[in-house]
């Protein structure tokens, strides 16, 4: 029997099946003990977080007066530590060449049926263009595992075709990466070819279901893929991104387990998950959600958002457009603070006539819309669609960006750089109608900026961006 250790290296000790069992017991014996469930709201008003065992109860709790303080609370932070800020990003696929068995994903290797592509630099070149030329600044590469087709030093050529593309006023300024683990020397190649956040799902923290969902595979060794996160820190990558894929296995498990997991990484490695996704499982190519038992509804998915950002106030919260539009509008009053517009989930996708061919997609869309109608969406909800990218471009990530958060700064630092980025997507991309909701939203915000002399130069740059300037960032 192993014991729980929070700072331990390994992935059974600081994700333990005994403590995560006593968690769940702990949780619905209190489910409806109004005493402790106002305790640990109390406690999580504090912003500073709650552990994951005062989580667990919080899920299960029954008391609808005190659910709707956990939802209201939720929203709370979430304005605290992001504002009304909401940082586009678009998915580019490179390959779905895998050699793993995955269960739930049409790349594993049995599946005969879909197409196996992999893109040349020049076609990478291409969509990348294509994405510039919707308006992204931000991408989440993806790639199945596979040593021969997708080696490292392919992505990592990929990288660098990616950062060279200058396309009219275009430009990725933040690669994000979502590859399979790997060790400490490949985390460091990636740390120097410059990306932002290391992303990795963990798919299921329950051994057993792990396994059985991974037959066979690289990635069916749980502790190396658990522990990837210590590695990749190690590397010297300070930005990572944790998830899970809820429907695989009880979500009250997996939630349990992502939320030590974070726990870990602070205790550990000094600093917590810079990103939390939530991806759920949903249709795709040979894969039938009614297979798995554990799908979850839309209102535990709504509860389990609302319960991370309470549990991890600092962390950015990522939703995808597996979800629809009416679930995001929900969540993003949860606590989501990045969100993906205009994407595609094919190999190829943003180069191809719109949504012909799917057949090497990850998954199905739910959310078909452009970047364009995205963008004018969220600002008819209120909040700054923000291409920004300033911090990873200054060096403040990992503990650097957590203290600016924490602090309380950020409304000086990145609120600024999300109206200014914003700005460039009005002047370079938007339609006349998103530009001009676009520009009142702009003129609203730009007076909560606290430091008169940072409020003024942003003013500045706002006029210069209409010139044709580009990039300004605090």
């Amino acid at each position: 029997m192993f014991k729980y250790d929070v700072k331990s290296s390994k992935a059974e000790e600081f994700i333990n099946h005994e403590e995560i069992l006593d968690t769940l017991e702990y949780a619905q014996q209190n489910k409806n003990n109004k005493e402790l469930v106002d305790a640990i709201i109390a406690k999580a008003q504090t912003m500073k977080g709650i552990t994951h065992r005062e989580a667990a109860v919080l899920l299960e709790c029954e008391i609808d007066e005190a659910n709707q303080k956990i939802y209201a609370l939720a929203k709370e932070i979430k304005d605290k530590f992001y504002g009304n800020r909401i940082v586009m990003f678009a998915p580019l696929y490179l390959s779905n060449y895998c050699v793993n068995g995955c269960v739930y994903c049409p790349y594993h290797r049995q599946n005969k049926t879909i197409p196996r592509k992999k893109l040349t630099q020049e076609e990478i070149k291409a969509e990348v263009m294509a994405l510039q030329d919707m308006g992204h600044k931000r991408l989440a590469l993806e790639a199945g595992e596979d040593p021969v087709n997708n080696p490292l030093e392919y992505i990592l050529e990929s990288i660098k075709t990616i950062y060279s593309i200058k396309h009219k006023n275009g430009a990725i300024r933040r690669v994000n990466v979502n590859i399979a683990a790997t060790t400490v020397e490949n985390y460091k190649k990636l740390k120097d070819a410059g990306i932002g956040t290391y992303i990795l799902f963990q798919e299921t923290y329950n051994k057993e279901n792990y396994e059985a969902l991974h037959p066979t595979g690289p990635k069916s060794n749980y502790a190396y893929h658990t522990e990837a996160m210590d590695r990749a820190m190690d590397g010297g990558i300070d930005d990572v991104g944790l998830g899970v894929l809820f429907g695989l296995n009880l979500y009250r498990y997996d939630l349990v387990g992502l939320l030590m997991h974070a726990e870990h990484l602070e205790a550990a490695k000094g600093v917590g998950p810079h990103t939390i996704s939530v991806p759920r499982i949903c249709p795709a190519d040979d894969i039938d959600v009614n297979d798995f038992s554990n799908a979850i509804s839309n209102e535990i998915f709504e509860k389990i958002v609302a319960i991370i950002r309470i549990a991890v106030p600092y962390t950015g919260m990522i939703i995808s457009t597996r979800e629809s539009k009416e679930v995001r509008e929900r969540v993003l009053q949860l606590g989501i603070s990045q969100i993906s517009g205009g994407s595609r989930t094919s190999v190829g996708g943003y180069t191809e006539p719109e949504y012909i061919d799917e057949s090497t997609s990850q998954f199905d869309l739910s959310d078909r819309r452009t970047l364009d109608q995205v963008v004018s969406w969220l600002i008819d909800m209120g909040h700054v669609p923000s291409f920004c990218t300033a911090c990873y471009r200054e060096g403040r990530t990992g503990d650097r960006f957590m203290s600016l958060l924490k602090s309380g700064q950020i409304i000086n630092c990145c609120h600024p750089n999300a109206l200014m980025t914003l700005k460039e997507y009005l002047m370079d991309y938007a339609s006349e109608e998103t530009r001009t909701k676009g520009e009142k939203i702009i003129a609203e915000e730009i007076e909560k900026i606290t430091n008169e002399k940072v409020k003024e130069r942003a003013k500045q740059n706002l006029l210069d961006i209409e010139k044709g300037t580009r990039d300004f960032r605090f």
